[in-house]
């Protein structure tokens, strides 16, 4: 069954957890939550691995991330996966983990789009199938 949710959800705590810096590029590891409304109402935490080029810009990360709730009234969790390999331009990927999905969500693959508006308000759209 394929469907598709979309609304939209806050960054409740960004934590940083390690940072290396060094010239040309500045690793980081942080920790995030977020709080989702609308398709999808619950709660993630993400760990995410960064680079922030020599001039402190983003240049790429990594990320993983636990989402907990509801899809569209089913309830249960999966993990989403992200990857960004630049910011010149190139595309963020963000998609389900194949075999992740519990409860009611076993069997969830999908991918996920994010935007962030200029007031800094962050909106998704999940299309999913459900095994």
């Amino acid at each position: 069954m394929g469907g598709r949710a979309s609304g939209a959800f806050e960054v409740t705590a960004f934590e940083p957890e390690e940072s290396d810096e060094q010239a040309g590029a500045t690793l980081g590891r942080v920790r995030i939550t977020k709080e989702f409304t609308g398709g999808l109402t619950g709660a993630s935490v993400v760990r995410m691995l960064s680079v922030l080029d020599g001039t402190g810009g983003p240049a790429a990360y990594v990320a993983v991330e636990r989402f907990t709730g509801a899809l569209d009234g089913r309830q249960g969790s999966f993990v989403l996966q992200h990857s960004a390999p630049g910011s010149h331009g190139e595309r963020l990927a963000i998609r389900v983990v194949a075999g992740t999905g519990t409860g009611e969500l076993a069997g969830i693959t999908g991918v996920f789009e994010l935007e962030v508006d200029e007031e800094g308000r962050h909106t998704y759209v999940l299309e999913y199938e459900l095994g």
